[in-house]
């Protein structure tokens, strides 16, 4: 499940796999300098998104 919803953010350019031949295998994932480049504008949504959770609606609970 985690390499599944890594591969999108990979195959954009934002993260490098390295998988290492090993039993179990093991494989690291990092930033690279474009996915370490999108922290700035993230960081700029998020504080977004916590100065105006409750006029956005974003505070309140889902409808069933």
């Amino acid at each position: 499940m985690l390499t599944a919803t890594l591969r999108r953010p990979e195959d954009f350019g934002l993260l490098d796999r390295t998988v290492y031949p090993a039993v179990p295998l093991h494989v690291e994932y990092s930033l690279t300098a474009l996915g370490k480049s999108a922290a700035v504008p993230l960081n700029l949504l998020r504080t977004w998104a916590e100065e105006n959770i409750d006029s956005a609606g974003l505070a309140r609970a889902p409808q069933v």
